[in-house]
This record gives C-alpha cells, structure tokens and sequence, in this order.
C-alpha cells in the first residue's frame, strides 16, 4: 500500500506557488506510506545544448564545488550547480552521454537521480513530512508535480528502492501496486539497453516506458502497450517535461481519484490529499477507469 499524487498547473500564475500547494498532498498521504517519500518536479528548464542531472553522493560531506570544477577542467563546458540537502543539481551545457561517462568513470560512487532539462527528483527515507521539510518543498516553483509515499512490500526500505524513478529524459513514473512479470521484463530491457540501479518492480515500469518511447511511441502509444505487457496490478502516475499522465490497470483495485478546474488537474490515491487545493469544492472529480489512461500536456 503506497500513495501518489500529482499535481499539472493549467494556469502559469499558480507556478511559484506549486510546491506550497502539493507538500499537503504528499503529506496527506502518510497513512499510506511512512517508510519513505519523493517527488519529482519540473521546472527551471535549461536551454537548448544544456542538461539538467539530480545528483546524491551517501557523504553528507561531499564537495560538490570540487566535482563541478573537474568537470569544467576536463570536459571544457559550462557548468552551474546547486545544492539541495544531500542533493544537488548540476546543469551542464554538454549531452547526456558525455556528463554520465565522465561521471561514471571519474566519479562512480555519485548517484544519478534524474536527467533532462526539466526535472528534478528529491526522495529520502522517512516520514513525507520529514522530507518535504528537508528539501523545502514548499518553497519550490515549477509547472507540474508528482510524487509518491511508500510502504516498502517488495523491496528494503531505502533511498534508492524509494519513488519516482526516472530511466529517460525528462521521465518518471510513481508505482501503487504490484507488478507479476518484472524479473522476465527486467532482463528484456537490459538487453534493449535499458539500465537498472535497484531490484524494485517500479523501476521496470518506468524502463519499459522510456523503451517504447525511444522506440518512437508517443506517450499515449507507450501506455497502449503498457496495458498489453505489462501483468499485475498497478496505478501509475508518469510525469513528463510537458506534463503527466494517470493509468489504471483493467481490474483497477489500486485506488485514485481525479480533479480538474480552470487552473489545474490533481491526482491522488484518496481524495483527503486533494481537499487543501484552491477551488476544489467546485471542480469535476472522478474515478479514473479501469485500463484507460489520462493524459495532460502542454501543447
């Protein structure tokens, strides 16, 4: 049993207050999932030539200043950082290849959290409250978020067996349920190319979908095949650089429920996390359908 919630700002003047707005939210969702807590939002894009990489090293101590000078050194870019807790975000103008390489071999004991010129994921172990005070998610502005409270049932209870997870730019998915057959789509992926850094089943779901959209499918695409691959039961929240998605699998035991107004779309497992929001009284909530999926974006 975990929770999700997910918040998509329709109206832009609502965006400096979108982490004010969703910590509630996440916090509501304690009873689901006290073990540990995340959220991945999207905001402060970088340019066209630059990526945006979350990064976590286990020493609180960690110089950050240090990496991003040996970067700046020896790969010749541009490199602005800035650090958040034990997180820190980086934002290289170079590619995603060269800045994981360099990392990689240089820096192997860094952790990469997400990628894309977007995001930026922030999860630890602990109570949601915990760590929406941590990362001071209340302060922080962007045009969409979702995230996740977990009640570890498959996996350790750990930082990295936490959601989201992100596999692709700009892409990652929260997970309430289970999935049967990930230990065989697990091994599918890895020789697609697809890489993994924990055993949890959430993880999958999300390579699966950064697959189908490398292979060229669109997001709606992507989840058709999600519904035809992918066995157990699930409700996703998948969150994009242009916005998010909600999907239910066909028996649709996992619980949530939907909002929309003029100014946003909200998600949630339990409608309790959705009665802080502004307007609410007033907007059209429902109950996602069974294997059907939900999508908002920007044009």
């Amino acid at each position: 049993m975990c929770g999700i919630v997910g918040l998509y700002l329709k109206n832009p003047a609502l965006e400096s207050k979108l982490g004010e707005l969703f910590e509630p939210m996440l916090i509501a969702m304690t009873d689901r999932g006290p073990d540990s807590a995340g959220f991945a939002i999207y905001g402060d894009e970088v340019g066209e030539g630059w990526v945006k990489l979350t990064l976590r090293h286990p020493d609180n101590a960690y110089n950050w200043e240090a990496l991003a000078d040996d970067i700046r050194r020896n790969m010749g870019v541009e490199l602005n950082w800035m650090q958040n807790a034990n997180v820190t975000v980086f934002k290289v103008a170079s590619d995603e290849a060269s800045v994981r390489a360099y990392l990689t071999e240089m820096a192997p004991e860094v952790l990469i959290l997400s990628v894309g010129q977007s995001i930026e994921i922030l999860k630890e172990v602990g109570l949601p409250e915990q760590i929406a005070s941590k990362f001071n998610l209340a302060g922080m502005k962007g045009s969409h978020i979702i995230g996740h409270t977990r009640m570890a049932t498959e996996s350790a209870v750990t930082m990295e067996g936490s959601h989201p997870f992100s596999t692709g730019q700009d892409l990652c998915l929260v997970h309430n349920g289970s999935l049967s057959n990930h230990n065989r789509l697990r091994e599918n992926l890895k020789r697609e190319g697809i890489k993994f850094e924990t055993e949890n089943d959430s993880e999958v779901a999300a390579g699966y979908l950064t697959w189908r959209l490398r292979e060229g499918d669109s997001l709606k695409e992507a989840l058709e095949h999600a519904l035809e691959d992918l066995d157990g039961f699930f409700t996703f929240t998948i969150g994009t650089r242009n916005g998010f998605a909600v999907m239910r699998d066909p028996i649709a035991c996992k619980p949530a429920v939907l909002a929309e107004t003029d100014d946003y779309v909200a998600m949630a497992s339990e409608y309790q996390a959705l009665t802080t929001l502004p307007g609410i009284e007033n907007a059209k909530v429902w109950e996602p359908e069974p294997a059907t999926f939900y999508v908002w974006e920007r044009s």
